[in-house]
Protein backbone atom coordinates (compact mmCIF):
# COMPACT_ATOMS: atom_id res chain seq x y z
CA UNK A 1 0.00 0.00 0.00
CA UNK A 2 2.77 2.41 0.96
CA UNK A 3 4.73 1.68 -2.17
CA UNK A 4 1.63 2.21 -4.26
CA UNK A 5 1.02 5.50 -2.54
CA UNK A 6 4.60 6.57 -3.19
CA UNK A 7 4.31 5.77 -6.91
CA UNK A 8 1.08 7.69 -7.16
CA UNK A 9 2.61 10.69 -5.42
CA UNK A 10 5.56 10.70 -7.79
CA UNK A 11 3.31 10.49 -10.81
CA UNK A 12 1.18 13.37 -9.55
CA UNK A 13 4.20 15.53 -8.81
CA UNK A 14 5.74 15.16 -12.27
CA UNK A 15 2.37 15.71 -13.90
CA UNK A 16 1.45 18.71 -11.74
CA UNK A 17 4.81 20.48 -12.11
CA UNK A 18 4.84 19.89 -15.87
CA UNK A 19 1.28 21.13 -16.27
CA UNK A 20 2.03 24.24 -14.22
CA UNK A 21 5.07 25.09 -16.33
CA UNK A 22 3.19 24.59 -19.60
CA UNK A 23 0.12 26.52 -18.41
CA UNK A 24 2.33 29.37 -17.19
CA UNK A 25 3.99 29.65 -20.60
CA UNK A 26 0.60 29.59 -22.34
CA UNK A 27 -0.82 32.22 -19.98
CA UNK A 28 2.28 34.38 -20.43
CA UNK A 29 1.83 34.31 -24.18
CA UNK A 30 -1.88 35.10 -23.92
CA UNK A 31 -1.79 37.93 -21.40
CA UNK A 32 1.62 39.50 -22.10
CA UNK A 33 2.40 38.65 -25.73
CA UNK A 34 4.84 41.51 -26.33
CA UNK A 35 6.92 40.69 -23.26
CA UNK A 36 6.73 36.98 -24.12
CA UNK A 37 8.04 37.63 -27.62
CA UNK A 38 10.79 39.97 -26.39
CA UNK A 39 12.06 37.45 -23.85
CA UNK A 40 11.87 34.65 -26.43
CA UNK A 41 13.93 36.61 -28.93
CA UNK A 42 16.46 37.51 -26.23
CA UNK A 43 16.81 33.85 -25.22
CA UNK A 44 17.18 32.83 -28.85
CA UNK A 45 19.96 35.37 -29.38
CA UNK A 46 21.85 34.38 -26.24
CA UNK A 47 21.64 30.64 -26.74
CA UNK A 48 22.53 30.66 -30.45
CA UNK A 49 25.16 33.37 -30.05
CA UNK A 50 26.87 32.21 -26.87
CA UNK A 51 26.16 28.47 -26.86
CA UNK A 52 26.18 27.54 -30.53
CA UNK A 53 29.44 25.69 -29.90
CA UNK A 54 27.73 23.59 -27.20
CA UNK A 55 24.82 22.51 -29.40
CA UNK A 56 27.26 21.69 -32.20
CA UNK A 57 29.67 19.68 -30.06
CA UNK A 58 26.78 17.81 -28.46
CA UNK A 59 25.21 16.75 -31.76
CA UNK A 60 28.63 15.69 -33.08
CA UNK A 61 29.12 13.54 -29.98
CA UNK A 62 25.70 11.93 -30.46
CA UNK A 63 26.54 11.00 -34.05
CA UNK A 64 29.96 9.57 -33.20
CA UNK A 65 28.54 7.56 -30.32
CA UNK A 66 25.67 6.16 -32.42
CA UNK A 67 28.06 4.96 -35.12
CA UNK A 68 30.41 3.47 -32.56
CA UNK A 69 27.84 1.48 -30.59
CA UNK A 70 25.98 0.34 -33.69
CA UNK A 71 29.03 -1.20 -35.29
CA UNK A 72 30.89 -2.22 -32.14
CA UNK A 73 31.14 -5.65 -30.51
CA UNK A 74 28.00 -4.81 -28.53
CA UNK A 75 25.81 -4.66 -31.62
CA UNK A 76 24.37 -8.17 -31.12
CA UNK A 77 22.76 -7.33 -27.76
CA UNK A 78 18.97 -7.35 -28.01
CA UNK A 79 16.66 -4.67 -26.68
CA UNK A 80 14.81 -7.18 -24.56
CA UNK A 81 15.39 -10.75 -23.45
CA UNK A 82 17.91 -12.73 -25.49
CA UNK A 83 15.10 -14.70 -27.14
CA UNK A 84 12.83 -11.68 -27.80
CA UNK A 85 11.88 -10.66 -31.32
CA UNK A 86 10.42 -7.42 -32.82
CA UNK A 87 6.75 -6.67 -32.13
CA UNK A 88 6.23 -4.84 -35.42
CA UNK A 89 7.18 -5.68 -38.97
CA UNK A 90 10.20 -3.83 -40.34
CA UNK A 91 8.02 -1.78 -42.67
CA UNK A 92 5.54 -0.72 -39.97
CA UNK A 93 8.42 -0.03 -37.56
CA UNK A 94 10.20 2.17 -40.05
CA UNK A 95 6.98 3.95 -41.08
CA UNK A 96 6.17 4.85 -37.47
CA UNK A 97 9.65 6.05 -36.55
CA UNK A 98 10.02 8.08 -39.74
CA UNK A 99 6.58 9.70 -39.36
CA UNK A 100 7.30 10.65 -35.76
CA UNK A 101 10.88 11.73 -36.44
CA UNK A 102 10.46 14.00 -39.45
CA UNK A 103 6.92 14.37 -40.63
CA UNK A 104 5.83 17.94 -41.17
CA UNK A 105 9.36 19.33 -41.16
CA UNK A 106 10.32 17.57 -44.40
CA UNK A 107 7.17 18.76 -46.14
CA UNK A 108 7.60 22.32 -44.88
CA UNK A 109 11.30 22.63 -45.73
CA UNK A 110 11.70 20.11 -48.58
CA UNK A 111 11.49 22.83 -51.23
CA UNK A 112 11.94 25.92 -49.07
CA UNK A 113 15.30 25.17 -47.47
CA UNK A 114 17.30 24.41 -50.64
CA UNK A 115 15.83 27.55 -52.26
CA UNK A 116 16.74 29.70 -49.25
CA UNK A 117 20.34 28.48 -49.39
CA UNK A 118 20.38 28.81 -53.19
CA UNK A 119 19.49 32.50 -52.98
CA UNK A 120 21.45 33.31 -49.79
CA UNK A 121 24.53 31.06 -49.75
CA UNK A 122 27.73 31.60 -47.84
CA UNK A 123 30.94 32.55 -49.64
CA UNK A 124 29.58 32.06 -53.21
CA UNK A 125 27.37 34.07 -55.55
CA UNK A 126 23.63 33.44 -55.19
CA UNK A 127 21.72 31.72 -57.97
CA UNK A 128 24.78 29.97 -59.38
CA UNK A 129 25.85 26.37 -59.69
CA UNK A 130 28.06 26.81 -56.64
CA UNK A 131 25.04 28.13 -54.73
CA UNK A 132 23.01 25.08 -55.76
CA UNK A 133 25.80 22.81 -54.54
CA UNK A 134 25.88 24.69 -51.24
CA UNK A 135 22.08 24.42 -50.93
CA UNK A 136 21.96 20.65 -51.34
CA UNK A 137 24.93 20.00 -49.07
CA UNK A 138 23.48 22.11 -46.24
CA UNK A 139 20.04 20.54 -46.61
CA UNK A 140 21.60 17.07 -46.37
CA UNK A 141 23.63 18.17 -43.35
CA UNK A 142 20.63 19.49 -41.42
CA UNK A 143 18.29 16.58 -42.09
CA UNK A 144 20.24 13.34 -42.50
CA UNK A 145 22.52 11.60 -39.98
CA UNK A 146 22.67 14.25 -37.28
CA UNK A 147 19.00 14.50 -36.29
CA UNK A 148 18.61 10.74 -36.33
CA UNK A 149 21.68 10.38 -34.13
CA UNK A 150 19.97 12.60 -31.54
CA UNK A 151 16.90 10.37 -31.67
CA UNK A 152 18.97 7.18 -31.63
CA UNK A 153 20.89 8.05 -28.46
CA UNK A 154 17.74 8.74 -26.49
CA UNK A 155 15.72 5.87 -27.99
CA UNK A 156 18.47 3.30 -27.45
CA UNK A 157 18.99 4.27 -23.81
CA UNK A 158 15.25 4.16 -23.11
CA UNK A 159 14.70 0.87 -24.94
CA UNK A 160 17.64 -0.73 -23.12
CA UNK A 161 16.31 0.28 -19.71
CA UNK A 162 12.68 -0.59 -20.47
CA UNK A 163 13.07 -3.91 -22.25
CA UNK A 164 16.52 -5.16 -21.22
CA UNK A 165 16.47 -4.01 -17.58
CA UNK A 166 12.67 -3.94 -17.07
CA UNK A 167 12.63 -0.38 -15.74
CA UNK A 168 9.98 2.30 -16.17
CA UNK A 169 9.50 4.08 -19.48
CA UNK A 170 10.74 7.44 -18.17
CA UNK A 171 13.77 9.47 -19.15
CA UNK A 172 14.97 9.44 -15.54
CA UNK A 173 15.33 5.63 -15.65
CA UNK A 174 18.32 6.11 -17.95
CA UNK A 175 20.32 7.48 -15.00
CA UNK A 176 19.87 4.45 -12.73
CA UNK A 177 23.30 3.00 -13.72
CA UNK A 178 24.94 6.35 -12.90
CA UNK A 179 23.23 7.56 -9.70
CA UNK A 180 21.16 4.62 -8.45
CA UNK A 181 17.42 4.04 -8.13
CA UNK A 182 17.05 6.03 -4.90
CA UNK A 183 18.05 9.32 -6.53
CA UNK A 184 16.12 8.53 -9.68
CA UNK A 185 13.00 7.99 -7.57
CA UNK A 186 13.62 11.29 -5.79
CA UNK A 187 13.83 14.92 -6.87
CA UNK A 188 16.71 14.26 -9.23
CA UNK A 189 14.56 11.92 -11.28
CA UNK A 190 11.54 14.20 -11.12
CA UNK A 191 13.62 17.08 -12.47
CA UNK A 192 14.84 14.97 -15.38
CA UNK A 193 11.29 13.90 -16.25
CA UNK A 194 9.97 17.46 -16.08
CA UNK A 195 12.78 18.65 -18.37
CA UNK A 196 11.88 15.86 -20.80
CA UNK A 197 8.24 16.92 -20.83
CA UNK A 198 9.12 20.59 -21.34
CA UNK A 199 11.49 19.79 -24.21
CA UNK A 200 8.86 17.56 -25.80
CA UNK A 201 6.11 20.17 -25.55
CA UNK A 202 8.43 22.83 -26.98
CA UNK A 203 9.54 20.70 -29.91
CA UNK A 204 6.07 19.47 -30.78
CA UNK A 205 4.55 22.95 -30.52
CA UNK A 206 7.06 24.06 -33.16
CA UNK A 207 6.01 21.23 -35.46
CA UNK A 208 2.30 21.92 -34.96
CA UNK A 209 2.86 25.58 -35.72
CA UNK A 210 4.72 24.80 -38.94
CA UNK A 211 2.01 22.36 -39.99
CA UNK A 212 -0.74 24.90 -39.34
CA UNK A 213 1.06 27.54 -41.38
CA UNK A 214 1.51 25.19 -44.33
CA UNK A 215 -2.06 23.87 -44.26
CA UNK A 216 -3.35 27.45 -44.26
CA UNK A 217 -0.99 28.45 -47.08
CA UNK A 218 -1.95 25.40 -49.12
CA UNK A 219 -5.66 26.09 -48.72
CA UNK A 220 -5.04 29.71 -49.70
CA UNK A 221 -2.97 28.84 -52.78
CA UNK A 222 -5.29 26.10 -53.99
CA UNK A 223 -8.74 27.26 -52.94
CA UNK A 224 -8.41 30.94 -52.03
CA UNK A 225 -8.98 30.40 -48.30
CA UNK A 226 -7.58 33.52 -46.58
CA UNK A 227 -4.38 33.29 -44.55
CA UNK A 228 -5.52 34.63 -41.21
CA UNK A 229 -5.34 33.93 -37.51
CA UNK A 230 -8.98 32.88 -37.53
CA UNK A 231 -8.34 30.20 -40.14
CA UNK A 232 -5.24 29.02 -38.30
CA UNK A 233 -7.21 28.69 -35.07
CA UNK A 234 -9.85 26.66 -36.90
CA UNK A 235 -7.16 24.39 -38.41
CA UNK A 236 -5.57 23.70 -35.04
CA UNK A 237 -8.95 23.00 -33.42
CA UNK A 238 -9.97 20.53 -36.15
CA UNK A 239 -6.62 18.74 -36.29
CA UNK A 240 -6.44 18.61 -32.49
CA UNK A 241 -9.73 16.71 -32.40
CA UNK A 242 -8.41 14.29 -35.02
CA UNK A 243 -5.04 13.57 -33.40
CA UNK A 244 -6.55 13.15 -29.94
CA UNK A 245 -9.01 10.65 -31.41
CA UNK A 246 -6.08 8.81 -33.00
CA UNK A 247 -4.02 8.93 -29.80
CA UNK A 248 -6.70 7.39 -27.61
CA UNK A 249 -7.10 4.53 -30.11
CA UNK A 250 -3.53 3.40 -29.33
CA UNK A 251 -0.30 2.69 -31.21
CA UNK A 252 -1.47 -0.57 -32.76
CA UNK A 253 -4.40 1.09 -34.48
CA UNK A 254 -4.44 4.84 -35.09
CA UNK A 255 -0.73 5.68 -35.08
CA UNK A 256 0.33 2.55 -36.97
CA UNK A 257 -2.35 2.95 -39.66
CA UNK A 258 -1.62 6.65 -40.18
CA UNK A 259 2.14 6.06 -40.26
CA UNK A 260 1.78 3.43 -42.98
CA UNK A 261 -0.49 5.82 -44.91
CA UNK A 262 2.16 8.55 -44.56
CA UNK A 263 4.83 6.37 -46.13
CA UNK A 264 2.57 5.43 -49.03
CA UNK A 265 1.64 9.07 -49.71
CA UNK A 266 5.27 10.21 -49.33
CA UNK A 267 6.37 7.52 -51.78
CA UNK A 268 3.69 8.55 -54.29
CA UNK A 269 4.57 12.25 -54.15
CA UNK A 270 8.32 11.60 -54.54
CA UNK A 271 7.75 9.34 -57.55
CA UNK A 272 5.40 11.82 -59.26
CA UNK A 273 7.72 14.75 -58.51
CA UNK A 274 10.69 12.86 -59.91
CA UNK A 275 8.84 11.90 -63.08
CA UNK A 276 7.54 15.41 -63.86
CA UNK A 277 10.61 17.25 -62.57
CA UNK A 278 14.18 17.58 -63.86
CA UNK A 279 15.13 13.90 -63.58
CA UNK A 280 18.77 14.19 -64.65
CA UNK A 281 19.33 17.14 -62.33
CA UNK A 282 17.73 15.26 -59.41
CA UNK A 283 19.94 12.23 -60.00
CA UNK A 284 22.98 14.49 -60.24
CA UNK A 285 22.08 16.29 -57.01
CA UNK A 286 21.62 12.94 -55.29
CA UNK A 287 24.91 11.49 -56.50
CA UNK A 288 27.20 14.49 -56.10
CA UNK A 289 25.33 15.72 -53.03
CA UNK A 290 26.06 12.49 -51.16
CA UNK A 291 29.70 12.69 -52.22
CA UNK A 292 30.05 16.27 -50.99
CA UNK A 293 28.18 15.42 -47.80
CA UNK A 294 30.50 12.63 -46.74
CA UNK A 295 33.62 14.36 -48.04
CA UNK A 296 32.95 17.44 -45.91
CA UNK A 297 30.93 15.97 -43.04
CA UNK A 298 33.55 16.54 -40.33
CA UNK A 299 34.15 20.19 -41.15
CA UNK A 300 30.46 20.90 -41.75
CA UNK A 301 29.45 19.19 -38.51
CA UNK A 302 31.59 21.50 -36.41
CA UNK A 303 31.02 24.72 -38.40
CA UNK A 304 29.37 27.47 -36.33
CA UNK A 305 30.65 30.61 -38.05
CA UNK A 306 33.34 31.33 -35.46
CA UNK A 307 35.36 33.20 -38.12
CA UNK A 308 32.38 35.00 -39.62
CA UNK A 309 28.73 34.45 -40.61
CA UNK A 310 27.77 33.37 -37.08
CA UNK A 311 24.32 34.89 -37.56
CA UNK A 312 23.64 32.60 -40.52
CA UNK A 313 24.73 29.53 -38.57
CA UNK A 314 22.65 30.60 -35.58
CA UNK A 315 19.52 30.92 -37.69
CA UNK A 316 20.04 27.66 -39.56
CA UNK A 317 22.51 25.03 -38.34
CA UNK A 318 22.48 25.79 -34.62
CA UNK A 319 18.70 26.15 -34.70
CA UNK A 320 18.41 22.72 -36.30
CA UNK A 321 20.73 21.11 -33.75
CA UNK A 322 18.63 22.57 -30.95
CA UNK A 323 15.40 21.56 -32.65
CA UNK A 324 16.52 17.94 -32.96
CA UNK A 325 17.62 17.86 -29.32
CA UNK A 326 14.23 19.25 -28.30
CA UNK A 327 12.55 16.48 -30.31
CA UNK A 328 14.80 13.75 -28.85
CA UNK A 329 12.74 12.86 -25.74
CA UNK A 330 9.52 12.63 -27.73
CA UNK A 331 10.84 10.83 -30.80
CA UNK A 332 13.31 8.80 -28.76
CA UNK A 333 10.66 7.55 -26.37
CA UNK A 334 8.31 6.66 -29.20
CA UNK A 335 11.00 4.83 -31.17
CA UNK A 336 12.03 2.99 -28.01
CA UNK A 337 8.44 1.90 -27.43
CA UNK A 338 8.20 0.27 -30.89
CA UNK A 339 11.72 -1.23 -31.00
CA UNK A 340 11.53 -4.07 -28.48
CA UNK A 341 13.32 -7.22 -29.64
CA UNK A 342 15.71 -5.64 -32.14
CA UNK A 343 19.48 -5.86 -31.76
CA UNK A 344 21.49 -2.70 -31.19
CA UNK A 345 23.07 -3.05 -34.63
CA UNK A 346 19.70 -3.52 -36.32
CA UNK A 347 18.32 -0.59 -34.35
CA UNK A 348 21.10 1.80 -35.34
CA UNK A 349 20.95 0.75 -39.00
CA UNK A 350 17.19 1.28 -39.09
CA UNK A 351 17.12 4.54 -37.15
CA UNK A 352 20.27 6.16 -38.50
CA UNK A 353 21.06 4.97 -42.01
CA UNK A 354 17.75 4.21 -43.75
CA UNK A 355 16.03 7.54 -42.89
CA UNK A 356 19.15 9.40 -44.00
CA UNK A 357 19.02 7.70 -47.40
CA UNK A 358 15.38 8.72 -47.81
CA UNK A 359 16.30 12.26 -46.80
CA UNK A 360 18.93 12.40 -49.54
CA UNK A 361 16.29 11.31 -52.07
CA UNK A 362 13.72 13.80 -50.75
CA UNK A 363 15.90 16.90 -50.96
CA UNK A 364 17.45 15.85 -54.26
CA UNK A 365 14.03 15.56 -55.91
CA UNK A 366 12.33 18.60 -54.42
CA UNK A 367 15.44 20.77 -54.27
CA UNK A 368 16.13 20.19 -57.96
CA UNK A 369 12.53 21.08 -58.83
CA UNK A 370 12.91 24.49 -57.23
CA UNK A 371 16.47 25.29 -58.32
CA UNK A 372 15.70 24.23 -61.88
CA UNK A 373 13.23 27.12 -62.19
CA UNK A 374 15.93 29.75 -61.63
CA UNK A 375 16.48 32.57 -59.11
CA UNK A 376 13.45 34.66 -60.05
CA UNK A 377 10.82 31.98 -59.39
CA UNK A 378 12.85 30.73 -56.41
CA UNK A 379 12.59 34.20 -54.85
CA UNK A 380 8.84 34.21 -55.45
CA UNK A 381 8.50 30.77 -53.87
CA UNK A 382 10.31 31.59 -50.62
CA UNK A 383 8.73 35.02 -50.17
CA UNK A 384 6.36 33.06 -47.93
CA UNK A 385 8.09 29.92 -46.70
CA UNK A 386 4.94 27.92 -46.14
CA UNK A 387 3.84 28.31 -49.79
CA UNK A 388 7.22 27.49 -51.38
CA UNK A 389 6.35 23.97 -52.48
CA UNK A 390 2.96 25.00 -53.89
CA UNK A 391 4.53 27.79 -55.98
CA UNK A 392 7.18 25.44 -57.36
CA UNK A 393 4.68 22.67 -58.13
CA UNK A 394 2.53 25.07 -60.13
CA UNK A 395 5.29 25.30 -62.77
CA UNK A 396 5.26 21.56 -63.50
CA UNK A 397 2.79 19.10 -65.06
CA UNK A 398 0.42 17.56 -62.49
CA UNK A 399 1.24 20.48 -60.18
CA UNK A 400 -2.30 20.59 -58.78
CA UNK A 401 -2.16 16.88 -57.98
CA UNK A 402 1.21 17.30 -56.24
CA UNK A 403 -0.17 20.21 -54.21
CA UNK A 404 -3.26 18.26 -53.18
CA UNK A 405 -1.22 15.25 -52.09
CA UNK A 406 1.13 17.57 -50.20
CA UNK A 407 -1.80 19.14 -48.38
CA UNK A 408 -3.16 15.73 -47.39
CA UNK A 409 0.32 14.56 -46.36
CA UNK A 410 0.84 17.63 -44.15
CA UNK A 411 -2.43 16.82 -42.39
CA UNK A 412 -1.61 13.14 -41.86
CA UNK A 413 1.95 13.92 -40.71
CA UNK A 414 0.50 16.61 -38.45
CA UNK A 415 -1.86 14.10 -36.84
CA UNK A 416 0.78 11.36 -36.57
CA UNK A 417 3.39 13.61 -34.94
CA UNK A 418 0.89 15.11 -32.54
CA UNK A 419 -0.72 11.86 -31.43
CA UNK A 420 2.71 10.22 -31.03
CA UNK A 421 3.76 13.14 -28.83
CA UNK A 422 0.52 12.94 -26.87
CA UNK A 423 1.19 9.27 -26.18
CA UNK A 424 4.79 9.99 -25.10
CA UNK A 425 3.78 12.86 -22.81
CA UNK A 426 1.23 10.52 -21.26
CA UNK A 427 3.99 7.98 -20.57
CA UNK A 428 6.33 10.59 -19.08
CA UNK A 429 3.65 11.97 -16.75
CA UNK A 430 2.22 8.55 -15.74
CA UNK A 431 5.26 7.16 -13.95
CA UNK A 432 6.49 5.49 -17.12
CA UNK A 433 3.29 3.56 -17.78
CA UNK A 434 3.51 2.38 -21.41
CA UNK A 435 -0.28 2.45 -21.63
CA UNK A 436 -1.20 5.92 -20.25
CA UNK A 437 -4.82 6.81 -19.58
CA UNK A 438 -6.86 8.54 -22.26
CA UNK A 439 -7.58 11.36 -19.82
CA UNK A 440 -3.90 12.30 -19.54
CA UNK A 441 -3.41 12.00 -23.30
CA UNK A 442 -6.34 14.34 -23.91
CA UNK A 443 -4.96 16.90 -21.43
CA UNK A 444 -1.57 16.95 -23.14
CA UNK A 445 -3.14 17.07 -26.59
CA UNK A 446 -5.06 20.20 -25.65
CA UNK A 447 -2.02 21.85 -24.05
CA UNK A 448 0.23 21.12 -27.06
CA UNK A 449 -2.27 22.80 -29.33
CA UNK A 450 -2.77 25.72 -26.95
CA UNK A 451 0.96 26.44 -26.89
CA UNK A 452 1.19 26.19 -30.68
CA UNK A 453 -1.69 28.68 -30.95
CA UNK A 454 -0.03 31.11 -28.57
CA UNK A 455 3.29 30.95 -30.42
CA UNK A 456 1.76 31.16 -33.88
CA UNK A 457 -1.26 33.41 -33.45
CA UNK A 458 -0.46 35.38 -30.33
CA UNK A 459 2.83 36.90 -31.53
CA UNK A 460 3.77 39.13 -34.44
CA UNK A 461 6.43 36.77 -35.75
CA UNK A 462 5.10 33.26 -35.27
CA UNK A 463 7.91 31.39 -37.03
CA UNK A 464 10.56 33.21 -34.97
CA UNK A 465 8.80 32.35 -31.73
CA UNK A 466 8.45 28.72 -32.76
CA UNK A 467 12.22 28.62 -33.27
CA UNK A 468 12.87 30.35 -29.95
CA UNK A 469 10.84 27.91 -27.87
CA UNK A 470 12.69 24.98 -29.44
CA UNK A 471 16.08 26.50 -28.63
CA UNK A 472 15.09 27.15 -25.01
CA UNK A 473 13.58 23.70 -24.53
CA UNK A 474 16.61 21.95 -25.96
CA UNK A 475 19.32 23.60 -23.89
CA UNK A 476 18.84 21.82 -20.54
CA UNK A 477 17.93 18.55 -22.21
CA UNK A 478 21.24 18.38 -24.06
CA UNK A 479 22.88 17.63 -20.69
CA UNK A 480 20.40 14.80 -20.13
CA UNK A 481 21.38 13.26 -23.47
CA UNK A 482 25.08 13.51 -22.64
CA UNK A 483 24.31 11.62 -19.44
CA UNK A 484 22.48 8.99 -21.50
CA UNK A 485 25.69 8.27 -23.44
CA UNK A 486 27.68 7.56 -20.27
CA UNK A 487 24.85 5.41 -18.94
CA UNK A 488 24.66 3.37 -22.15
CA UNK A 489 28.40 2.73 -22.15
CA UNK A 490 28.18 1.40 -18.60
CA UNK A 491 25.14 -0.71 -19.44
CA UNK A 492 26.57 -2.49 -22.48
CA UNK A 493 29.95 -3.11 -20.88
CA UNK A 494 28.37 -4.89 -17.91
CA UNK A 495 25.53 -6.62 -19.76
CA UNK A 496 25.66 -10.42 -19.41
CA UNK A 497 23.87 -10.80 -22.75
CA UNK A 498 26.97 -9.59 -24.59
CA UNK A 499 28.85 -12.84 -24.07
CA UNK A 500 25.71 -14.85 -24.84
CA UNK A 501 25.22 -12.95 -28.09
CA UNK A 502 28.84 -13.55 -29.10
CA UNK A 503 28.62 -17.25 -28.29
CA UNK A 504 25.35 -17.58 -30.20
CA UNK A 505 26.86 -15.85 -33.22
CA UNK A 506 29.96 -18.02 -33.20
CA UNK A 507 27.87 -21.19 -32.93
CA UNK A 508 25.70 -20.04 -35.83
CA UNK A 509 28.78 -19.38 -37.94
CA UNK A 510 29.77 -23.05 -37.63
CA UNK A 511 26.32 -24.41 -38.50
CA UNK A 512 25.86 -26.60 -41.61
CA UNK A 513 22.52 -28.46 -41.75
CA UNK A 514 23.86 -30.69 -44.55
CA UNK A 515 26.75 -32.03 -42.46
CA UNK A 516 25.36 -32.94 -39.01
CA UNK A 517 28.40 -34.90 -37.86
CA UNK A 518 30.82 -32.11 -38.77
CA UNK A 519 28.47 -29.61 -37.16
CA UNK A 520 28.56 -31.54 -33.89
CA UNK A 521 32.35 -31.67 -33.83
CA UNK A 522 32.74 -28.01 -34.75
CA UNK A 523 30.23 -26.97 -32.10
CA UNK A 524 32.24 -28.82 -29.46
CA UNK A 525 35.42 -27.19 -30.72
CA UNK A 526 33.73 -23.79 -30.68
CA UNK A 527 32.73 -24.24 -27.01
CA UNK A 528 36.28 -25.21 -26.10
CA UNK A 529 37.62 -22.09 -27.84
CA UNK A 530 35.12 -19.83 -26.06
CA UNK A 531 35.96 -21.45 -22.68
CA UNK A 532 39.68 -20.91 -23.21
CA UNK A 533 39.07 -17.28 -24.21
Amino acid sequence: MNSQGTVKKKTNMVLIISLLITLTIVAWGVFAPENFEAVGNLAFGILTGQFGWFYTASVAAFLLFSLWIGFSKYGNIRLGADDSRPEYSTMSWFSMLFSAGMGIGLIFWGVAEPLNHYLSPLYVDPGTGAAAEFAIEKSFLHWALHPWACFAVMALALAFMQFRKNKKGQISSIFIPLVGEEKVNGWFGKTIDVLAIFATVAGVATSLGLGTMQINSGLNYLFGVPESKTVQIAIIVIVTCLFILSAVSGIGRGIKILSNANMVLAGIIVIIAFLVGPKVMALGFFTEGIGNYFQNIIGQTFAIGAFGESEWYGGWTVFYWAWWIAWAPFVGSFIARISKGRTIREFIAGVLLVPSLLTFIWFSVFGSMGINLGPEIAAEAISTTSTACFVVFSHYPLGILLSLITLVLVCTFFITSADSATFVLGVFSSDGNLDPSNKIKVIWGLLESALALVLLVGTDNGLSMLQSISIVGAFPFAFVMIGAIFSLVKLVRTDPGYEAAVESQRTTDFKDPGLPELESELTKLNKIIITEE
